[in-house]
């Protein structure tokens, strides 16, 4: 084997020899030897003196080759990832940007290798990020730990990683805790709401920092954990919808939106291009591509969106973080720290968690009283909160001042229609969520503005009648309650059921909701007949619906017993007493006929055998599939499920949606400004084509025609035309017609002097 020219590698030439190393470690370790000893020299000379260091380029080469290499000799490098961090954290402060971020960009080249943990990476570098004075090391080692963890975490979840992560930001939150410590802990707080959104951390553990982070002593750090529990979710949602491919509802006015649904235009031209022209393998290529494309996003948005519970949904003692909340940062005693905006903020949260979680902090309405004024600033704010921080538990006695405040404030013949609108719809919010909240002479009051001319003040007023028609129409004066509830009231009062609202008890519905308007379909179908093939006629071939009717099989050894579907059975105790026990002659409202009213009132065991027959049809019916999928859609025909999924008329509403400050505001009366006009004229080229219009918007490209192919000719092809030919080219007839029309103005322009 011949000698090799040695000489040749100097250590200029670090490149080369990194090279040579990777292919054959054995024949090149004592010149790897050498370059790891001029490297310990110069560590040595830089640990000595490291503010008259000056020979920088070089030793950056050198942490770099020996980085890329030490995997050849782990024997003699097994000091080398501790000899970095040493140097980091010794003298960070004093060493140049880019050995700086030549040694943390080594560590991570370790750590990827396996050489080091990602633990004892993470606890290297995550000191640096509050000592450090440099805003773009900071940045860096910032940018450096999420890519660890989310590189950690992108197959299976690393518990371990993520618990001594998380344990780091509490300590940082803890020790920096103060009302003059310095925002160290905003960086701990930035950490875990990134993480969040980027759905890396999704347990209970990252919340409770971010709760920590909100009762932090120092301003910004309680605002940026504030701020999380308010919108972290709807950033991590839009960055789920991003990574699907979806597009984003509340960027659908941008540009960038359109990109999105740009595949299924490529693909139809494609195709008519193909269906025209030469067909050859590179179009055809081109169109599968393009419908691989296109299957590959359908599929992503047909995917199953993934489970994830809301951070306010997560914490572990939400009574005692909205008591401590609201009694550091809003109460008298916490010293007025913060600013009104930032108040606003907190109140927001507050008032979140007591409507989600359904708390109790009766300090909150009292101190929400002296900010329920048109004269305060960000009033719509307050009212919204105030809205929020609502729910059926909050006892009526407590909410009742409040409303009333608003009422007097907000509702009267005095103020302006925004104003009052504003007030109506507040007051209509929190009876949303309370309807026992108000009196029954202050609701008939606010309930007589549905007769004003602002049309914001009439649709709350109305909207406030809509409500308590279906939740407490007891409460409202006979012309309001409609021909629906007041023929209810009677029909419950004859059966002597007459249920009204009371504090703490919540109606649950008995039974499936809805299953007389499927018994009622049914008739009408013919489906209640003896027959086993009786078939829907909408329905002949549809294999999912199918009927197991055990009433019907005669034949059965199953123990089923027959009943008679005329038979009525009387399954009430209160039938007796419900004969002639109501108010037959009463007036309901001036819409109502008199006659319906006492039939209703007359029978009252109609009722009660349609009890019957329903328990009937549970007992001896079992539902399939596809009774329930008619179900679905007979409810809301009838318009029930705004009642049964909690709907704006519902007594008991989700408290997860939050109440809009603008929407408080109603519909917008009188000339809208410039800013709105152009608002809305941009909003109406959104789903503009443009293009020829000749067809519809949806149709296939097509040619253009003649007289249009003309109007982009050049004037010289076009001038033997008639219709551009100057007075010279012009026909005889052409000339008389000119003349004559000539004539006639002349005459009729004489006539009117």
């Amino acid at each position: 084997m011949p000698k090799r020219r040695r000489a040749a590698l100097l250590p200029s030439n670090i490149a080369l020899l990194q090279n040579l190393i990777r292919r054959d470690p054995g024949s090149y370790k004592e010149e790897f030897l050498v370059q790891y000893r001029h490297y310990a020299t110069q560590k040595e000379i830089l640990a000595t003196n490291p503010s008259g260091f000056h020979d920088t380029e070089a030793f950056l080469d050198q942490i770099g080759f020996i980085a890329q290499v030490c995997t050849c000799y782990p024997s003699e490098t097994k000091e080398y990832p501790e000899d970095l961090a040493d140097l980091l954290k010794a003298h960070h402060s004093v060493l140049p940007v880019e050995l700086r971020e030549k040694i943390v960009q080594s560590l991570v080249l370790l750590r990827n290798r396996g050489i080091i943990s990602s633990e004892r990476l993470i606890q290297v570098i995550f000191p640096l990020l509050t000592t450090t004075n440099s805003k773009t090391f900071r940045k860096d080692i910032y940018t450096t730990l999420v890519r660890i963890l989310k590189n950690a975490n992108r197959n299976t979840k690393a518990p371990k990683l993520n618990r001594t992560v998380q344990t780091l930001l509490f300590t940082l939150l803890e020790s920096t805790d103060g009302p003059a410590a310095a925002p160290d802990g905003l960086w701990a707080a930035k950490l875990a709401r990134e993480l969040w959104r980027r759905s890396i951390w999704d347990d209970p553990r990252t919340v409770e920092i971010m709760k920590q982070a909100a009762l932090h002593g120092n301003t910004k750090v309680a605002i940026a954990g504030v701020s999380f529990f308010l919108g972290v979710d709807r950033e991590r949602e839009k960055a789920e919808r991003k990574k699907r491919g979806l597009a984003d509802d509340d960027d659908s006015s941008n540009a960038s939106s359109d990109d999105e649904n740009d595949d299924k235009p490529q693909i139809a031209g494609i195709k008519h291009r193909m269906g025209i022209n030469k067909k050859t393998g590179k179009r055809a290529r081109k169109l599968e591509a393009a419908m691989r494309s296109l299957k590959k996003k359908e599929k992503g948005a047909s995917l199953p969106t993934q489970l994830n519970f809301s951070a306010i949904h997560l914490l572990h003692d939400p009574q005692g973080f909205a008591e401590r909340l609201f009694s550091q940062t809003l109460s008298r005693s916490s010293g007025n720290k913060f600013t009104l905006e930032q108040r606003i903020q907190i109140l927001n949260l507050v008032s979140r968690l007591i409507g989600v979680h359904k708390l109790s902090v009766l300090g909150l309405y009292s101190y929400l009283l002296k900010y329920l004024t048109p004269k305060q600033r960000n009033v719509t704010q307050f009212m919204a909160a105030t809205a929020q921080a609502s729910h059926d538990l909050v006892p009526p006695d407590v909410l009742s001042p409040v409303i009333r405040k608003i009422a007097d404030e907000f509702v009267s013949d005095g103020v302006a229609a925004e104003v009052a609108a504003a007030g109506l719809n507040t007051i209509r919010e929190i009876l949303t969520r309370n309807p026992l909240a108000i009196e029954a002479d202050l609701l008939q009051d606010l309930t007589a503005y549905k007769g004003s001319k602002s049309k914001s003040v009439m649709m709350a007023a109305r909207s406030l009648i809509g409500l308590y028609r279906e939740v407490a129409p007891d409460m409202l004066s006979r012309k309001d309650r409609g021909k629906i509830a007041s023929m209810e009231m009677s029909a419950a009062a004859a059966a002597g059921e007459v249920k009204k609202l009371r504090f703490g008890v919540e109606n649950v519905v008995e039974g499936i909701p809805g299953l007389e308007l499927l018994e009622k379909w049914r008739k009408e179908q013919g489906l209640d007949k003896d027959d086993e093939d009786a078939v829907p006629k909408d329905a002949e071939d549809d294999d999912d619906a199918w009927d197991i009717d055990v009433s019907d099989s005669e034949d059965s050894d199953s123990g089923w017993i027959d009943m008679e579907s005329d038979v009525e059975y009387n399954v009430s105790d209160e039938e007796d007493d419900a004969d002639g026990n109501t108010d037959a002659g009463e007036d309901l409202s001036d819409d109502d006929s008199d006659k319906e009213q006492e039939a209703e009132v007359n029978q009252p065991t109609k009722r009660v055998k349609t009890e019957d027959a329903l328990q009937t049809l549970m007992a001896t019916k079992i539902l399939t599939p596809a009774d329930f999928q008619k179900l679905d859609e007979l409810r809301t025909k009838a318009g029930l499920d705004k009642i049964l999924h909690g709907g704006k008329a519902a007594s008991a509403t989700t408290h997860e949606d939050t109440v809009d400050a603008t929407s408080l505001l109603g519909p917008k009366s009188g000339k809208a400004d410039k800013a709105e006009r152009l608002a809305a004229v941009m909003e109406g080229r959104q789903d503009r084509q443009f293009g020829p219009k000749k067809g519809k918007k949806d149709s296939q490209p097509h040619s253009t025609t003649n007289k249009e192919k003309a109007r982009k000719k050049n004037f010289i092809m076009m001038i033997h035309k008639r219709d551009v030919q100057g007075k010279s080219k012009k026909s005889l007839r052409d000339k008389q017609k000119v003349l004559r029309a000539h004539v006639e103005r002349q005459k009729k322009s004489k006539k009117k002097h």
